[in-house]
């Protein structure tokens, strides 16, 4: 869904006949919200959010939601971002509710990483509050996401497992990120396969897609994989890496090792006279005879001279 339409239903009713728009020292009316379902009260665009009024907070009074939709980005990214916030101050607001249970807090609906640029820099947040239900909560998520950067598989797949977990409907999941049902199920047994930490510590690997975070799932189910991750992902080397580089070496570390066929043991003939002269050794290809030359030294030569006679003598058995 464009951006455009975000939160459209949250605006509040237009000014009667004969009020400015402009007028300026006037409190504004309390917004009157159209009771359409959280579906609906998601689509206001976030144009109307820059032009009505907006509140700036100490962005230490805002909190995380219960369930947040992305992951910690990658260092030297975000350091690009910051610096822009630096540079050009915030453009976008963020939108916040106040929160249910803590009075004088907020919690962010979207607009983490303007959030974190903005805290970093010192700044007070310019913000738009509005009392949003859960639902509406997440879905104004799932949408201004949808406008934005798309998140990676893998965080639409733990953002569906965690919102599943703490009791959101699927009808509601769907919706927030824009799948149907049979990939929506994809999504979650895609993150409840893998270990959350594990995800977490390697993070949104945005070039990677959903078959390579399948088969790591499959690899970290072998004896001893999951251990070496956990070890390999606290290593400052690798944590200094980019997301999509601690996935390939963690995908790397948990590639089941090749078991080594064990060769069959040898086997010893020894002739009626008690002369150990040959030993041999058979698998389902092929049969191996060893001579031993030391206690039988012309047995081998002998053997290499009749063995066409031999063969000709097998081949007669079996016409």
């Amino acid at each position: 869904m464009a951006r455009k339409h975000l939160l459209s239903d949250l605006a509040p009713q237009k000014l009667p006949a004969g009020n400015s728009e402009n007028a300026a020292g006037l409190d504004s009316p309390t917004p009157q919200y159209a009771p359409r379902g959280a579906i609906g009260a998601v689509s206001r665009s976030i144009e109307l959010l820059k032009s009505q009024s907006l509140t700036e907070l100490d962005p230490d009074l805002i909190d995380a939601p219960s369930v947040t939709d992305r992951l910690d980005e990658d260092g030297e990214q975000f350091e690009e971002f910051a610096r822009n916030i630096r540079e050009n101050g915030q453009q976008v607001p963020i939108l916040v509710r106040p929160h249910p249970l803590i009075e004088g807090r907020y919690q962010i609906a979207y607009g983490r990483r303007r959030l974190r640029a903005v805290k970093a820099a010192g700044l007070q947040i310019k913000a738009a509050i509005r009392n949003l239900t859960d639902d509406e909560l997440v879905l104004a998520q799932g949408q201004e996401n949808s406008a934005r950067q798309d998140l990676s598989f893998i965080e639409r797949a733990l953002y569906a497992a965690e919102l599943e977990a703490n009791g959101f409907q699927r009808t509601v999941i769907m919706a927030a990120l824009a799948v149907d049902k049979s990939n929506l199920s994809r999504l979650i047994q895609a993150a409840t396969q893998l270990p959350a930490d594990v995800i977490r510590a390697i993070g949104a690997a945005p070039k990677t897609g959903r078959d390579r975070w399948y088969e790591l799932a499959t690899r970290l189910g072998s004896e001893g994989a999951l251990v070496k991750a956990r070890a390999l992902l606290s290593e400052a080397s690798v944590k200094s890496l980019t997301s999509d580089e601690r996935f390939a070496r963690v995908f790397a570390a948990a590639t089941p090792k090749q078991r080594k066929k064990e060769k069959p043991q040898a086997e010893i003939w020894q002739a009626d006279d008690g002369v150990k002269a040959a030993s041999f050794r058979q698998d389902k290809r092929t049969l191996t005879l060893m001579i031993d030359k030391k206690a039988a030294p012309e047995f081998g030569d002998y053997l290499m001279s009749v063995l066409p006679e031999i063969y000709a003598s097998f081949k007669k058995t079996k016409q």
